[in-house]
């Protein structure tokens, strides 16, 4: 083994990048931008900023590409150390800006192609489009060359719209979990057997395995509920934007409002490095996304030519393998740096990799695509379902469950993915034979043909990372039966999903303010796999210990509930968490139902549960507000909620004994259509509008209103905006924000 790749066994490939971002440090480097002729860009954009109370920024620009550059800036306002994290990784320059650790990202960068194909396809990006996408990266620039003290690796300026194409294919992949699949092939042992074709076999049951599981970045789920004016109280329709991202770092919310002269009128969340609102609604339309998790990675073995290392068979034929090195530059320390270089591999398959245990080739879906910031654009400017429908039908988006609804009273759900149509017959979790063109796919299923479901009988549709197959009740599901195992659809339903069929679909007349209260219920289902364990427990003898007999008595009496006065909550949770971190637990904190832990495990892990609360707290009677805690610089407020429930909250165990949030449920956007067609909505994010500024009023404004389980206001309409007004600048003039 050569040994660049010596150097990257073992180390995490792109897997923690998210989790590393967040502690990265600035760098100190000059600057070395001109700023007069950033000067000179600024007055090529007519935008205004306008803030409201909650420091929420409402961009008004004439053109589209003005109101990108607007939002370029005012994120750069609240998050500008993490947006140029995104570029850098994009440029696959981590390794310069942050040392050999992050190195792994860039020589990925190189082997997945990912600026050959902006470079080739750039120009075939609408005019409209990439004026938008150069709008936003001149905002970045402009804000840079302001603020310089911020830059921290100043050879990546000036940035260019061809920065943020490669951002969004860079970073796109990652959310199917194409970063742990990489990693993979450079452990010492190959990962995986190779699937040998059953002939006369429809294929196999597809389940989790390591190429299909959510990465870190993905993993806490979401909730999309939209119901339907057939179904509330007084003829409204009614929609739940409720992702549940990491509370930091680069897949972490943001809330903006897009206006343009030209039509576009959008308020929702973002992602640090996006020109546009990923989800949330317009005047007309809105819908949210939730992770779902089809197939969309092979892994193939090749088959050398023993007298030719660059050669693998394919049908019968030796093929030259396309042979490449990839430059490799880290900082060492200071400002010293060393550049390897990398073998980078091409089959016709696509990226591959030479080791000592195997040549493999990796396919994944979206290769080569460029198209996401324009599908993007079309969907927020969409006016009615067909409109929308064609953005999402042409677009490169490679997943999600989508719900969606709209002034029509139209809701609709899709189980969304460019989702390859591959050969019956193969195991496609396992690696694959990489010497024939039957495990070579080249097509995906048409949208059309997704599982989907339009307007119900029942009047709502749901997904909390779920089934599709039991998007609502009644008739209207789609038939499980007529997909292939092949495509690799989930077939499981989260505790979240459980609970959302049974509050939305238990009531025929839905208020708006019921609407609200289920989508903040904090139970779980019968089915949950915590209620399992709890059962196990209460299934023994009463301890003898009397501190485990109060905790014991505790679970007995508790009704599933984790509301922040609960006490048998706090019993409950802490016992899940030790069950979790033991070996043989087989579970998804995030989709509680089916779970596989040992009546051995929870005892043990009751016992422990006990002694922390003793240690910590000196009772075993301690309300979960106690210890499920929101942490934001000197605010510490108790929360309510805990993982698979719809107001999920998750949170790492600290030394004090206490569950400090760092996921779950963020930006939340709940959305209501009159009759008539008139739009309002109410939001709240965990923080605030500043993303990284302490000393902001918006760092933790919000904060105590996310954990009272309240909303505030969406100032959508300009008069409301006005009227709520903090600050009103166009870039450059906010008076030392």
């Amino acid at each position: 083994m050569k040994r660049w790749q010596k150097i990257l066994v073992g180390m995490i490939v792109v897997l923690a990048l998210a989790a590393a971002y967040i502690f990265w440090p600035q760098g100190v480097w000059p600057f070395v931008v001109n700023l007069d002729d950033l000067e000179a860009v600024n007055e090529n954009y007519n935008v205004v900023i306008r803030r409201d109370e909650l420091g929420v920024p409402h961009i008004f620009g004439q053109t589209d590409a003005d109101a990108a550059y607007g939002l370029g800036y005012a994120h750069a306002e609240d998050d500008f150390t993490t947006i140029q994290q995104t570029m850098i990784a994009a440029r696959g320059k981590l390794g310069v800006a942050y040392g050999i650790d992050a190195a792994p990202n860039d020589y990925m960068v190189q082997l997945l192609r990912i600026w050959d194909v902006v470079d080739a396809k750039y120009d075939t990006i609408p005019p409209d489009i990439q004026a938008i996408m150069q709008g936003y990266a001149d905002g970045l620039n402009y804000y840079a060359a302001r603020h310089e003290d911020e830059v921290i690796l100043p050879e990546i300026f000036p940035l260019s719209g061809r920065d943020v194409a490669a951002g969004f294919i860079h970073r796109v992949p990652l959310f199917f979990g194409l970063d742990g699949a990489l990693g993979d092939l450079f452990a010492e042992t190959r990962q995986g057997t190779v699937s040998e074709k059953e002939i006369g076999d429809r294929g196999v049951e597809i389940a989790q395995s390591p190429l299909t599981n959510l990465p870190p970045t993905a993993k806490y789920g979401s909730n999309v509920i939209a119901v339907g004016p057939e179904r509330s109280a007084n003829g409204e329709t009614f929609l739940a934007v409720n992702s549940h991202q990491p509370w930091e770092g680069p897949v972490a919310w943001y809330e903006a409002h897009m206006h343009s002269e030209e039509g576009w009128n959008m308020v929702g969340g973002l992602l640090p490095g996006s020109p546009t609102i990923t989800h949330g609604h317009n005047e007309h339309l809105g819908w949210a996304f939730t992770v779902n998790s089809p197939d969309l990675i092979d892994i193939y073995v090749l088959e050398m030519n023993p007298d030719n290392p660059d050669q693998y068979l394919f049908d019968g034929e030796w093929r030259d393998l396309e042979v490449g090195e990839a430059p490799i530059t880290v900082t060492l320390f200071g400002r010293f740096r060393w550049t390897v270089k990398q073998e980078v591999l091409w089959s016709v398959y696509g990226p591959t990799v030479r080791q000592d245990h195997g040549v493999y080739a990796i396919r994944y879906t979206g290769m080569g695509e460029i198209g996401h910031v324009e599908q993007f654009v079309r969907l927020n400017k969409a006016t009615n379902l067909e409109e929308w429908q064609a953005a999402m039908r042409d677009g490169p988006l490679p997943m999600f469950n989508v719900g969606y609804a709209d002034e029509a009273g139209n809701i609709f759900y899709v189980y969304n993915g460019r989702i390859p149509i591959r050969t019956e017959g193969y195991d496609w979790q396992q690696y694959l034979p990489g010497n024939t063109s039957e495990t070579l796919w080249t097509e995906y299923l048409p949208f059309d043909e997704l599982p989907q479901v339009l307007n119900p009988p029942s009047g709502f549709i749901q997904n909390a990372n779920s089934s599709p197959y039991r998007t609502t009740l009644g008739e209207g599901n789609p038939d499980e039966a007529s997909y292939s195992a092949t495509l690799g659809i989930d077939d499981t339903m989260s505790n979240r999903s459980l609970r959302a069929l049974t509050l939305y679909g238990g009531d025929e007349s839905i208020t708006e303010a019921e609407f609200t209260a289920y989508k903040y219920d904090m139970t779980y289902d019968a089915e949950a796999d915590i209620v399992r364990m709890v059962e196990m427990i209460l299934a023994e003898a009463p301890p003898s210990d009397p501190d485990e007999r109060a905790a014991y008595d505790l679970l007995t009496s508790w009704d599933r509930q984790t509301n922040p006065e609960n006490t048998g909550a706090t019993v409950a949770m802490l016992t899940l968490y030790y069950v979790l971190e033991a070996d043989d637990t087989h579970m998804s904190v995030s989709n509680m139902t089916g779970g596989e832990f040992t009546a051995v495990t929870v005892q043990t892990s009751f016992s422990q549960a006990v002694d922390l609360l003793l240690e910590k707290f000196g009772t075993v009677e301690v309300p979960w507000q106690e210890v499920n805690r929101l942490v934001r610089g000197d605010v510490d407020l108790g929360l309510g909620g805990s993982p698979d429930v719809l107001h999920a909250i998750y949170g790492e165990l600290g030394e004090d004994g206490r569950f400090h949030g760092i996921a779950g449920d963020s930006y939340i956007l709940l959305v209501t259509w009159q009759p008539d067609g008139t739009v309002s909505s109410r939001s709240i994010h965990q923080y605030g509008s500043a993303t990284l500024d302490e000393a902001s009023p918006h760092y933790a404004d919000q904060a105590p209103i996310f954990a009272a389980r309240e909303l505030t206001p969406v100032w959508f309409s300009e008069a409301d905006i006005l009227s709520h007004l903090a600050q009103e600048y166009r870039p450059g003039e906010e008076n030392g924000r």
